[in-house]
């Protein structure tokens, strides 16, 4: 070959040679890359992150197309997040184009469901990159080390159950009236009046009540005039009505052998009365009746201007008015239930002698669960109509940790009836399945349940909304209660939380000890982790993983509590 053209065409080769390098897709370091939060935090059973990617200038080849993929590898696998593609200028596609000769910066979320396996994991970046039709090796970058799983602490199973409660009362007061009608300006009682059943039956009554070993009576006179002919008139004609009833009672009293003492008085008009009556009643012109008695408070004044509804008055007299000539006879009655003792023997001996009402109050009076499951079982047997007799038997069930027992008998209870307190415990079952949504539904089905604030509380910890669940938890003192104060940052409330639960148990102290470690206790944090590993010794690999305790890696103290 002539070397005239030799020189000239090495020169444009190795031009090429040098154009084709510039643009090359080299291996990326970590410096480019930043995941947030560090370390990698789970919420609401997901890890999400958020990736900070910076391509640097001269880097993204103007015919390259990149998909990047984080992955989070763990001991017994691996879990892939969000893939990004992303493309050089000159290539014709829909992706987000990195210039090559500013490159660029980019922001990917990801997430990964949680395991608890992922507290000791790696999140990586993985590349698939292409430059035209060519494959180019990009090696994987370690962006982040680790998950904190605190929150994965909360735990459904050890809520408090719906008790659908007993209607129990030891004193039922009832009153029982009769009335003694009188004709129209008179207070002459009238043996018509004295005869009639409703008078005989009263009177019976009083009298079986004076017997009985378990009731009180207070006996009560009033007497009323109705409001028409006027107040000096009515106020007479009321008083005697009193004093003629009183001294009849008095006297049918003596005739039985009854010392009980009579409380009489009178209403001169019963104007109350009056009102009341009107109301329920269909006469015409109601409405302008009742605006009367708002508008005029002076008796005489509410008469006249009553009177002077002609087309109602006539009514008023014929329908209203007589009503109101009378005298009450009132019995109040006080009936005195069974005593805690007596209703706990029988509950052993013989629960068939108790009421539905008194054998579900006989199980809250014994702190023993074997005992109370016992008297719940009994009454279901007695009682099967009655939803909280299994609602109840599966309280029981659930606080013994027998959770399939638990749901059959929660269902059965809505079976009976649907009720709030089986839906809000269903609603804890399913959050002990991690069905967050079937939890949400049944939870959010229950009302005036006195347990329905910590089964939210729980719910919210569980979807993440540490603020809501501080406020569904209210006062109560639990683990689950600190935890969500733990997970709101508020580490003064979750620890005096955490000093006050009623039952202490191995998770209380783990979740003082991440407290400690989180305000710098380092004392705290080996006492209560020694504590907790006592009481549960598979704490100490959870300890050792625990990136919460982290800090802690070098500590001899530490590390003797781990092995």
């Amino acid at each position: 070959m002539n070397k005239r053209f030799l020189l000239p065409m090495l020169t444009l080769a190795t031009i090429f040679a040098l154009a084709s390098c510039s643009g090359k897709l080299t291996p990326l370091s970590d410096q480019y890359f930043k995941a947030d939060p560090q370390p990698l935090e789970a919420v609401a059973g997901e890890v999400p992150v958020t990736i900070s990617a910076t391509y640097p200038a001269k880097w993204f080849n103007k015919n390259a197309v990149v998909t990047v993929m984080p992955v989070l590898r763990y001991a017994t696998g691996e879990t892939w997040g969000t893939a990004y593609t992303y493309q050089g200028e000159k290539v014709k596609a829909n992706n987000p184009t990195i210039l090559y000769n500013n490159g660029g910066n980019v922001t990917m979320k990801s997430s990964f469901k949680y395991k608890p396996e992922m507290k000791k994991s790696e999140l990586y970046l993985t590349f698939e990159a292409k430059i035209k039709n060519k494959t180019v090796k990009l090696p994987d970058i370690k962006i982040a080390d680790g998950v904190l799983a605190t929150s994965a602490l909360v735990d459904a199973g050890t809520a408090t159950p719906a008790i659908a409660p007993d209607k129990f009362q030891r004193i039922i007061k009832e009153a029982h009236d009769a009335n003694i009608m009188f004709v129209i300006q008179q207070a002459e009682l009238r043996a018509r009046e004295l005869n009639k059943s409703e008078i005989t039956d009263w009177k019976d009554l009083v009298a079986a009540a004076d017997a009985a070993a378990n009731q009180n009576v207070a006996l009560e006179v009033s007497a009323y005039a109705s409001p028409d002919g006027g107040l000096k008139l009515n106020e007479t004609l009321a008083a005697q009505r009193e004093t003629n009833t009183r001294k009849y009672l008095e006297s049918e009293l003596k005739k039985r052998q009854i010392a009980l003492p009579v409380d009489a008085h009178y209403t001169a008009q019963d104007w109350e009365g009056f009102q009341e009556l009107v109301s329920k009643s269909n006469l015409q012109d109601k409405d302008l009746v009742l605006r009367v008695l708002s508008m005029y408070k002076d008796p005489e004044q509410r008469e006249r201007e009553i009177k002077n509804i002609s087309t109602v008055f006539q009514s008023l007299a014929d329908e209203i008015l007589p009503q109101l000539r009378r005298s009450r006879l009132i019995a109040n009655i006080e009936i005195i239930g069974k005593s805690d003792e007596e209703i706990s023997r029988l509950a052993q001996t013989n629960p068939n002698a108790l009421t539905v009402e008194e054998i579900l109050y006989a199980a809250t009076l014994t702190d023993n669960a074997t005992d109370k499951e016992a008297i719940y079982t009994k009454a279901s047997q007695l009682f099967p109509n009655d939803y909280r007799v299994w609602n109840n038997i599966g309280t029981q069930r659930f606080n013994a940790g027998d959770i399939v027992k638990a749901e059959e008998m929660f269902a059965k209870a809505n079976s009976v009836k649907n009720n709030s307190e089986s839906n809000m415990n269903l609603g804890l079952i399913a959050l002990t399945k991690g069905d967050k949504a079937k939890a949400e539904q049944l939870i959010g089905s229950a009302s005036n349940v006195p347990e329905l604030g910590e089964s939210l509380g729980i719910l919210y910890l569980l979807q993440g909304d540490y603020s809501r669940a501080v406020s569904s938890f209210g006062a109560s003192k639990t683990n689950n209660t600190a935890l969500a104060q733990l997970m709101a940052k508020d580490y003064s409330r979750a620890s005096q939380t955490l000093n006050a639960v009623t039952r202490p148990d191995a998770t209380t102290d783990y979740l003082k000890a991440i407290v400690a470690a989180r305000t710098n206790d380092t004392n705290a944090v080996i006492a209560n982790l020694s504590s907790a590993i006592a009481k549960k010794p598979s704490l100490a690999r959870e300890a050792a993983l625990d990136l919460e305790f982290a800090k802690y890696a070098t500590n001899s103290s530490f590390t003797s509590l781990i092995k």
